[in-house]
Protein backbone atom coordinates (compact mmCIF):
# COMPACT_ATOMS: atom_id res chain seq x y z
CA UNK A 1 0.00 0.00 0.00
CA UNK A 2 1.96 3.29 -1.49
CA UNK A 3 4.99 0.99 -0.71
CA UNK A 4 3.99 -0.23 2.98
CA UNK A 5 2.70 -3.63 3.97
CA UNK A 6 -0.12 -4.59 5.30
CA UNK A 7 -1.29 -8.14 6.07
CA UNK A 8 -4.89 -8.93 5.15
CA UNK A 9 -5.70 -10.44 8.71
CA UNK A 10 -8.63 -9.50 10.77
CA UNK A 11 -8.86 -9.30 14.97
CA UNK A 12 -9.03 -12.91 15.22
CA UNK A 13 -6.56 -14.09 12.92
CA UNK A 14 -4.01 -11.17 14.64
CA UNK A 15 -4.77 -12.77 18.09
CA UNK A 16 -4.13 -16.21 16.53
CA UNK A 17 -0.59 -15.25 15.10
CA UNK A 18 0.45 -13.13 18.15
CA UNK A 19 0.20 -16.32 20.06
CA UNK A 20 1.90 -18.01 17.21
CA UNK A 21 4.85 -15.53 17.89
CA UNK A 22 4.96 -16.35 21.53
CA UNK A 23 5.35 -20.12 20.95
CA UNK A 24 7.65 -19.89 18.17
CA UNK A 25 10.24 -17.72 20.14
CA UNK A 26 12.43 -15.42 18.76
CA UNK A 27 11.26 -11.56 18.49
CA UNK A 28 8.71 -10.68 16.88
CA UNK A 29 7.66 -6.53 15.64
CA UNK A 30 4.00 -6.06 14.97
CA UNK A 31 2.92 -2.82 13.71
CA UNK A 32 -0.53 -1.08 13.49
CA UNK A 33 -0.52 0.71 10.59
CA UNK A 34 -2.31 3.92 9.46
CA UNK A 35 -2.85 6.38 6.61
CA UNK A 36 -0.34 8.71 8.54
CA UNK A 37 2.05 5.69 8.95
CA UNK A 38 1.84 5.12 4.93
CA UNK A 39 2.50 8.68 4.37
CA UNK A 40 5.48 9.21 6.90
CA UNK A 41 7.04 5.62 5.39
CA UNK A 42 7.22 7.45 2.19
CA UNK A 43 9.62 10.29 3.40
CA UNK A 44 11.63 8.73 6.40
CA UNK A 45 13.41 5.56 4.95
CA UNK A 46 14.15 4.36 8.43
CA UNK A 47 10.65 3.93 9.48
CA UNK A 48 9.98 2.37 6.55
CA UNK A 49 12.58 -0.08 7.42
CA UNK A 50 11.14 -1.00 10.53
CA UNK A 51 8.20 -1.42 9.30
CA UNK A 52 9.13 -4.02 6.80
CA UNK A 53 11.11 -5.65 8.92
CA UNK A 54 8.20 -6.42 11.00
CA UNK A 55 6.44 -9.54 11.55
CA UNK A 56 2.63 -8.68 11.22
CA UNK A 57 1.94 -5.37 9.78
CA UNK A 58 -2.52 -4.23 10.59
CA UNK A 59 -4.82 -2.33 9.20
CA UNK A 60 -5.32 -0.08 12.18
CA UNK A 61 -7.88 2.73 10.92
CA UNK A 62 -10.69 2.93 8.30
CA UNK A 63 -8.33 4.73 5.65
CA UNK A 64 -5.83 1.64 5.38
CA UNK A 65 -8.88 -0.75 5.41
CA UNK A 66 -10.65 0.76 2.58
CA UNK A 67 -6.95 0.74 0.41
CA UNK A 68 -6.66 -2.47 1.43
CA UNK A 69 -9.85 -3.40 0.14
CA UNK A 70 -9.17 -2.03 -3.12
CA UNK A 71 -6.89 -4.56 -3.72
CA UNK A 72 -9.25 -7.70 -3.38
CA UNK A 73 -8.44 -7.65 0.57
CA UNK A 74 -11.79 -8.24 2.61
CA UNK A 75 -11.50 -6.88 5.56
CA UNK A 76 -14.75 -5.75 7.58
CA UNK A 77 -13.11 -3.45 10.21
CA UNK A 78 -9.61 -1.83 11.54
CA UNK A 79 -7.77 -4.03 13.32
CA UNK A 80 -7.56 -1.25 16.02
CA UNK A 81 -4.45 -1.06 19.09
CA UNK A 82 -7.61 0.21 21.21
CA UNK A 83 -9.19 -2.80 20.61
CA UNK A 84 -6.48 -4.97 20.61
CA UNK A 85 -5.14 -4.52 23.31
CA UNK A 86 -7.95 -6.74 25.88
CA UNK A 87 -7.90 -9.75 23.17
CA UNK A 88 -4.31 -9.86 24.26
CA UNK A 89 -4.50 -9.62 27.66
CA UNK A 90 -7.09 -12.35 27.80
CA UNK A 91 -5.15 -14.24 25.73
CA UNK A 92 -2.08 -13.91 28.11
CA UNK A 93 -4.23 -14.37 31.36
CA UNK A 94 -5.56 -18.10 29.04
CA UNK A 95 -1.88 -19.14 27.98
CA UNK A 96 -0.02 -17.74 31.25
CA UNK A 97 1.88 -15.40 28.85
CA UNK A 98 3.16 -12.42 30.91
CA UNK A 99 2.68 -8.85 29.71
CA UNK A 100 4.27 -5.70 29.63
CA UNK A 101 2.95 -2.04 29.30
CA UNK A 102 5.63 0.48 28.85
CA UNK A 103 4.45 4.65 27.73
CA UNK A 104 1.82 7.29 28.51
CA UNK A 105 1.87 9.80 30.99
CA UNK A 106 3.26 8.44 34.26
CA UNK A 107 0.89 6.64 36.05
CA UNK A 108 -1.51 5.46 33.21
CA UNK A 109 0.25 2.50 32.32
CA UNK A 110 -0.14 1.24 35.92
CA UNK A 111 -4.09 2.38 36.18
CA UNK A 112 -4.50 0.26 32.65
CA UNK A 113 -2.33 -2.97 34.46
CA UNK A 114 -5.22 -3.00 37.73
CA UNK A 115 -7.81 -2.89 35.48
CA UNK A 116 -6.41 -5.39 32.90
CA UNK A 117 -6.10 -8.08 36.20
CA UNK A 118 -9.75 -7.46 36.96
CA UNK A 119 -10.57 -8.30 33.79
CA UNK A 120 -8.37 -11.10 33.33
CA UNK A 121 -7.67 -13.10 36.75
CA UNK A 122 -4.31 -14.74 36.95
CA UNK A 123 -3.44 -12.09 34.60
CA UNK A 124 0.45 -11.46 35.32
CA UNK A 125 1.26 -7.87 33.95
CA UNK A 126 3.75 -5.10 34.66
CA UNK A 127 4.13 -1.45 33.97
CA UNK A 128 6.31 1.05 33.46
CA UNK A 129 5.77 5.10 31.75
CA UNK A 130 9.43 5.25 30.35
CA UNK A 131 10.43 7.20 27.50
CA UNK A 132 12.32 6.62 23.70
CA UNK A 133 14.86 9.30 25.01
CA UNK A 134 18.02 6.80 25.13
CA UNK A 135 18.69 8.09 28.34
CA UNK A 136 16.08 6.39 29.87
CA UNK A 137 17.28 2.87 28.49
CA UNK A 138 18.81 1.75 31.24
CA UNK A 139 15.68 1.84 34.23
CA UNK A 140 13.31 0.68 31.35
CA UNK A 141 15.33 -2.50 30.60
CA UNK A 142 15.86 -2.92 34.24
CA UNK A 143 12.00 -2.65 34.70
CA UNK A 144 11.01 -4.95 32.02
CA UNK A 145 13.67 -7.62 32.42
CA UNK A 146 12.62 -7.85 36.14
CA UNK A 147 8.90 -8.35 34.56
CA UNK A 148 10.33 -11.05 32.15
CA UNK A 149 7.35 -10.14 30.21
CA UNK A 150 6.93 -12.26 26.75
CA UNK A 151 4.23 -9.62 25.27
CA UNK A 152 5.08 -5.95 25.37
CA UNK A 153 3.10 -2.78 24.32
CA UNK A 154 4.62 0.33 23.59
CA UNK A 155 2.19 3.11 24.15
CA UNK A 156 5.16 6.29 22.99
CA UNK A 157 3.60 6.76 19.40
CA UNK A 158 4.94 6.90 16.68
CA UNK A 159 7.23 6.95 14.49
CA UNK A 160 9.01 6.40 18.13
CA UNK A 161 7.66 3.29 19.24
CA UNK A 162 8.47 1.12 16.34
CA UNK A 163 12.29 2.93 16.29
CA UNK A 164 12.28 2.14 20.05
CA UNK A 165 11.70 -1.51 20.01
CA UNK A 166 14.25 -1.46 16.69
CA UNK A 167 16.73 -0.38 18.53
CA UNK A 168 16.54 -1.94 21.78
CA UNK A 169 15.17 -5.08 20.04
CA UNK A 170 18.27 -7.65 20.70
CA UNK A 171 17.64 -6.19 24.76
CA UNK A 172 14.48 -7.62 25.06
CA UNK A 173 16.02 -11.32 25.73
CA UNK A 174 12.16 -12.45 27.08
CA UNK A 175 10.40 -10.47 24.54
CA UNK A 176 8.62 -12.33 21.77
CA UNK A 177 5.96 -10.01 20.78
CA UNK A 178 6.29 -6.00 20.98
CA UNK A 179 3.43 -4.02 19.62
CA UNK A 180 3.17 -0.26 19.24
CA UNK A 181 -0.11 0.71 20.60
CA UNK A 182 0.19 4.78 20.23
CA UNK A 183 -2.31 6.43 22.72
CA UNK A 184 -4.16 3.24 23.66
CA UNK A 185 -3.17 3.23 26.81
CA UNK A 186 -5.19 6.87 27.67
CA UNK A 187 -8.08 5.32 25.20
CA UNK A 188 -8.68 2.43 27.65
CA UNK A 189 -8.22 4.17 30.59
CA UNK A 190 -10.50 6.51 29.78
CA UNK A 191 -8.76 9.90 29.93
CA UNK A 192 -9.31 10.62 26.75
CA UNK A 193 -12.98 9.23 25.31
CA UNK A 194 -13.06 6.65 22.38
CA UNK A 195 -15.73 7.82 19.33
CA UNK A 196 -19.29 6.21 19.45
CA UNK A 197 -19.55 2.63 18.32
CA UNK A 198 -21.63 3.96 15.32
CA UNK A 199 -19.20 6.50 14.22
CA UNK A 200 -16.36 3.94 14.20
CA UNK A 201 -18.62 1.90 12.05
CA UNK A 202 -18.99 4.03 9.43
CA UNK A 203 -15.30 5.03 9.33
CA UNK A 204 -15.67 8.24 10.76
CA UNK A 205 -13.40 8.09 13.96
CA UNK A 206 -10.91 10.03 12.53
CA UNK A 207 -13.71 13.07 12.71
CA UNK A 208 -14.88 12.36 16.08
CA UNK A 209 -10.71 12.60 16.85
CA UNK A 210 -9.87 15.83 15.55
CA UNK A 211 -13.00 17.52 16.98
CA UNK A 212 -11.83 16.49 20.48
CA UNK A 213 -8.15 16.90 19.48
CA UNK A 214 -7.92 19.64 16.95
CA UNK A 215 -4.13 19.96 17.16
CA UNK A 216 -4.32 16.37 15.19
CA UNK A 217 -5.34 18.65 11.58
CA UNK A 218 -1.60 18.74 11.49
CA UNK A 219 -0.92 15.24 11.53
CA UNK A 220 -4.13 14.69 9.22
CA UNK A 221 -3.37 17.38 6.99
CA UNK A 222 -1.81 14.09 4.72
CA UNK A 223 -4.78 12.30 4.55
CA UNK A 224 -6.02 14.08 1.58
CA UNK A 225 -2.91 13.26 -0.24
CA UNK A 226 -2.99 9.70 1.16
CA UNK A 227 -6.28 9.14 -0.45
CA UNK A 228 -5.80 10.69 -3.91
CA UNK A 229 -2.11 8.74 -4.24
CA UNK A 230 -4.54 4.95 -3.09
CA UNK A 231 -7.32 6.87 -5.87
CA UNK A 232 -4.23 7.02 -8.85
CA UNK A 233 -2.20 3.55 -7.78
CA UNK A 234 0.56 5.63 -6.90
CA UNK A 235 3.58 4.24 -5.12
Amino acid sequence: MLGVRVDCVDMDAAVAQIEGFVGAGGRHLVATVNPEFVMRAGDDGEFARVLESAALCLADGSGVVWAARRQGCRLAEPVTGVDLIPRIAALCALRKFRLFLLGAAPGVADELARRLRDQNPGLEVAAHSGSPDPADDGETLRAIEAARPQVLLVAYGAPRQELWIDRLGDRLTDVAVAIGVGGAFDYLTGRVPRAPLWLRRVGMEWLFRLARQPWRIRRMAVLPIYALRVLAGRP
